[in-house]
């Protein structure tokens, strides 16, 4: 009986709430399931990619790649809803009030339900017209459609999955966020090496694969949160209209819309200019960076969503030495990983692009090149991805919205434009890195001037 006590009570000390005092390897095994999941959900779109572009060709691969900023664009309010939400639930939680924390947090998901579907059938409308417009026609047109149409159907389930992997977080589950994901991706990339690889299915096989996935992620947590019987911090519950809490969540979680639009509009931007500079060739190298840098990508969003919980949480108990000690931690960490993350890739990105187009060696000669120079973002990425989620932790959904507007749409399509005229397609490939050195500095500006109202650069 004892020894079941104490194995009990060093359970319950090893079990991290939003509540504890985080040093480096709290914080680390905190977040960690976080960036599992988004590198797991990077991995997994990897394979969806692959199987297209070596059973399916280049031409599906390109098509793919260039009609995928629309449902990524129109996917958004999940993004949005998440980021914005987690963020009021989690203050709510802070101030110690369960129920409403509940009902905020259901009333989220509802309200990203409703929206993304009816955007889901006006994607299916005007599908056609928007490919067109995109520079797609004969064939890549007709993959693009084909494509596109299923994964329209999906959105809905996209978004919800997209929101969980905030909540999970907020909810003190994040390893079940990560459970659910890996489950997710497994059955993507199974179905994906079935549909596609052996039975022949095409484009609609890689996108009914990632239906069903989605629906692994964003449908069954839903039963998870229904049952109160589980340990979870929020529960679905019924719930009312609570408009001025919607309209903060939507202006708290405007930078992630703004990212996740911004980069839908600036992938269509890099697609239109590599069509005119490279052809297929340049579109399908860039597919093959966007699913490669997600790798890398992953690591700072994954750490970004899982620690804006806990600074909500602390900000909202009013706790402002654990919010700085929070801040202080998170750019160092981040610092070493950036470091690590460049080196890492130079010695990747060969792998990666052979695997990809290997059986091209122009678009293998081309893609490894736009690789090497893309990369070199990653030094910079990670501290402006970490500034747009910690002020929208903090509730300052315009100073975060405004980092994520000039980051990933101002400084971005400045860049696409003029660099190409001074250095050709290099000028695409480096623009994201000019564009990412202009946003640091807005990011410390905002870190200095913020700290008046918010006090996090020192400990109380």
């Amino acid at each position: 009986m004892t020894k079941v006590l104490l194995k009990g009570l060093f359970m319950a000390k090893q079990r991290i709430q939003l509540s504890d005092h985080f040093t480096y390897s709290r914080l680390l095994r905190f977040v960690l399931p976080c960036i599992g999941t988004m590198l797991f959900t990077s991995i997994y779109g990897i394979v969806d990619g692959l199987c297209v572009s070596n059973f399916v060709g280049k031409t599906a691969f390109a098509a793919v790649n260039l009609i995928m900023p629309l449902p990524m664009l129109l996917g958004t309010i999940g993004f949005m809803l998440g980021t914005g939400g987690s963020a009021i639930v989690g203050i709510t939680l802070g101030e110690g009030d369960q129920k409403k924390a509940d009902r905020y947090f259901t009333m989220f998901m509802l309200a990203a339900l409703v929206s993304v579907s009816v955007l889901a059938v006006l994607g299916i409308v005007f599908l056609r017209p928007i490919a067109v417009l995109l520079g797609a026609k004969g064939e890549l047109l007709d993959y693009a459609l084909r494509y596109g149409r299923i994964l329209m159907v999906s959105l809905p389930t996209f978004a919800l999955q997209n929101m969980f992997q905030s909540f999970f977080v907020t909810a003190e589950k994040p390893h079940l966020g990560f459970y659910f994901t890996v489950g997710a991706g497994c059955t993507n990339m199974v179905l994906d090496v079935l549909m596609v690889g052996v039975w022949g299915w095409g484009v609609e096989g890689a996108a009914i694969a990632t239906f069903i996935s989605q629906l692994v992620g964003g449908v069954l947590p839903v039963f998870y949160f229904i049952d109160h019987s589980n340990t979870s911090r929020l529960h679905l519950c019924k719930t009312s209209f609570y408009s001025k809490v919607l309209r903060d969540a939507c202006i708290n979680g405007s930078s992630e819309l703004m990212t996740n639009l911004s980069m839908s509009l600036v992938n269509i931007l890099y697609n239109y200019q590599l069509l005119r500079l490279a052809g297929e060739n340049g579109v399908a190298a860039y597919g093959v960076i966007m699913y490669a840098a997600f790798l890398f990508v992953a690591v700072f969003v994954g750490y970004a969503v899982g620690s804006a919980p806990i600074v909500s949480f602390h900000y909202g108990a009013r706790n402002h030495a654990e919010v700085h000690n929070l801040y202080r931690k998170s750019l160092r960490l981040i610092a070493v990983v950036a470091v690590t993350l460049t080196l890492a890739s130079m010695f990747i990105i060969p792998c990666v692009a052979r695997i990809f187009v290997g059986y091209d060696a122009e678009l293998l000669a081309l893609t490894s090149r736009a690789f090497r120079l893309y990369a070199l973002s990653f030094l910079i990425m990670g501290f402006n991805v970490y500034a747009s989620s910690f002020f929208t932790a903090l509730g300052d959904g315009v100073t975060s919205a405004l980092i994520s507007f000039l980051r990933t749409l101002a400084f971005q399509v400045i860049a696409i434009l003029l660099l190409p005229l001074l250095l050709g397609i290099d000028g695409i490939w480096l623009a994201i890195t000019a564009a990412e050195l202009a946003a640091l500095a807005v990011s410390v500006y905002m870190f200095v001037t913020k700290d008046k109202k918010f006090h996090y650069r020192h400990a109380e």
